[in-house]
């Protein structure tokens, strides 16, 4: 008999969750009734006198609290469905991968060999902003399902580890668990946003000055019902079973015939932490790993009883033995793993040392950019190449399309224009063509037209000659936890500076002051760039757009600044 597909499991996980639904129902039967036996009673005991309890007022009551019950749960399971994976992702501040992000574009077609294998439909891939080791499987409302990982293990993990991650959330989806227990997560968003409508706000002080003050007497009886109905919520979390984790390493070690590699990547979450977010603990059920913020691993009455994984090294071992391996052994692979990764860093050298294989940036009468930065050219409906054009007016042909052949003139590369990331984030991001050299895609130290290039698996835009990198800001934090780049020891002895004069003494602004001084011009957008630390926690200085987002790092100061956070680390 041929095993059920994606969406025979789905439809059977359909009909099972309807008990959930008349779960709810009992419950809100359950509370509504009592509530209203412990005010109605009384008052009327008081008025009318025995003759209330008489049946057929109890009959009555019992209908009228089956009514409202019904409906609450009614409105409680739709939202549930509805809004309750959209919800999940947005308090998780998952977004979509990025294409131009190598380690994205990894997890993407990791997930997409998966679900060949594993004979599942489109699945989205989301990447969470969070340097924990972590992942989780969602169905989403319209019944497509999703895998979302963390950036942490992106960094962390080798392309094996992230494929047997992969293939152990789609054995959720497959199996039908990422359909249930969706639903039961969800059901807690629908308390917390009722939670949160009817918390007290604050009223303003009238004469400006007196401390706000919360407005009427704090819900006792909300907080009460919250508390009564999250802890429900967390029995409903409960009732599944804590195997299916156990199940589902089993069915991944059968998809992406890699049980090491799942050990593995769970050894890595279980040394660091992986808690994500600040969301309600009611949604670990999710997650292939318990959020928490230690690492313990316990067994025991209470744990077995509560806990929604079971311990992470009895998994480990059990993946150990389907490999015919000693957990110590999947242990040495990870530190030798790490110790291969770390010589295999890049050198990343300063600006001011010898580099003898770089390619001086081109001077106005040296290269393309005399040409007022005209160095793109493109193939016609004929094949002849014609050019070249500015990169906004290249865009403006009307023969342009992401499939032409295009020739970056100034770099000798020739590709699909859908192979540039320069042609994709003009069109992403429509505005003025880039049409005035004086201002565009030009360093705002020396004038020269930026390099595209990939730093820590991330596009980026270099200066040739200054060695000055403008980076995204929302990217900084990738390549500052990512561990491609190894640095010399004059990139680290000017670190060792930098915090010995520095950040010894914060209080220390002329840096800032001279950067202030120079009025440099954003090469994205042309707005002017401001003088900002980096961060309150790292008070680097450096020039921020704070029209479109970007951050120009002189030389050196990006390099600066992952010494710091690595040696912190």
């Amino acid at each position: 008999m041929p095993a059920p597909d994606f969406y025979e499991v789905q439809r059977t996980q359909w009909r099972k969750s309807l008990l959930v639904f008349a779960g709810l129902i009992l419950f809100y039967f359950l509370a509504i009734g009592l509530i209203s036996l412990a005010v109605v009673v009384p008052l009327g005991m008081f008025a009318a006198g025995p003759g209330l309890l008489s049946a057929p007022f109890t009959g009555r009551l019992f209908l009228a609290v089956f009514c409202v019950a019904a409906v609450i749960a009614v409105f409680h399971y739709l939202d549930a469905r509805k809004f309750g994976a959209a919800y999940i992702i947005k308090r998780l501040e998952a977004a979509p991968t990025e294409p131009s992000d190598r380690y994205h574009q990894r997890l993407a077609n990791a997930i997409d060999e998966m679900r060949i294998a594993s004979g599942l439909p489109g699945v989205k891939p989301y990447v969470i902003p969070s340097f924990t080791i972590n992942s989780l499987a969602l169905v989403e409302s319209d019944g497509a399902p999703a895998v979302a990982v963390t950036e942490g293990l992106l960094a962390d993990c080798t392309r094996d580890e992230l494929q047997a991650v992969a293939a152990h959330e789609l054995a959720h989806i497959s199996r039908g668990d990422a359909f249930y227990v969706t639903l039961i997560c969800s059901l807690v968003n629908f308390l917390e946003k009722i939670q949160a409508a009817l918390e007290p706000g604050d009223v303003p002080p009238e004469d400006g000055g007196a401390r706000a003050v919360p407005s009427g007497a704090p819900p006792v009886l909300v907080y009460l019902a919250a508390a009564l109905s999250a802890f429900v919520m967390h029995l409903f979390s409960m009732l599944l079973s804590r195997e299916r984790e156990v199940l589902a390493d089993a069915a991944a070690s059968e998809i992406s015939r890699n049980p090491a590699a799942l050990a593995r990547a769970l050894y890595k979450a279980h040394l660091k932490s992986s808690f994500v977010g600040d969301f309600s603990l009611t949604y670990s059920p999710l997650f292939i790993v318990a959020p928490r913020l230690t690492s313990e691993d316990e067994e025991g009455l209470f744990s077995r009883a509560f806990n929604s994984h079971p311990p992470l090294m009895k998994r480990l071992r059990l993946l150990a033995r389907m490999a015919n391996l000693e957990p110590a052994h999947i242990i040495e692979q990870v530190w030798e793993s790490q110790k291969l990764r770390e010589e295999a860093r890049t050198l990343a050298r300063s600006a001011a040392e010898p580099r003898p294989s770089a390619r001086p940036c081109p001077t106005p009468e040296q290269g393309p950019t005399a040409d007022g930065g005209k160095i793109w050219s493109m193939q016609d409906g004929e094949g002849r190449w014609q050019g070249p054009f500015l990169l906004g007016d290249l865009l403006r042909l009307p023969y342009f399309g992401m499939g032409r052949r295009v020739r970056n003139i100034q770099e000798s590369v020739e590709a699909a224009a859908r192979e540039f990331p320069q042609v994709r984030r003009a069109l992403q991001k429509p505005g003025p063509p880039p049409d005035d050299p004086a201002r565009k895609n030009l360093c705002p130290r020396c004038r020269q037209a930026l390099n595209d290039t990939f730093y820590e698996g991330v596009p980026i835009q270099v200066c040739g000659r200054c060695g000055g990198k403008l980076v995204d800001a929302a990217h900084v934090g990738r390549i500052l936890w990512r561990r491609e780049m190894d640095f010399s020891s004059e990139l680290l002895a000017k670190a060792g500076r930098f915090r010995e004069e520095f950040l010894a003494n914060p209080v220390k602004i002329q840096k800032s002051m001279d950067k202030a001084a120079a009025s440099l011009t954003c090469p994205a957008c042309g707005y002017r760039l401001a003088a900002r630390p980096y961060s309150y926690q790292y008070f680097i200085p450096v020039d921020k757009c704070l029209a479109c987002g970007k951050v120009w790092f002189d030389a050196d100061e990006l390099e600066v600044l992952q010494i710091l956070v690595e040696k912190k680390a």
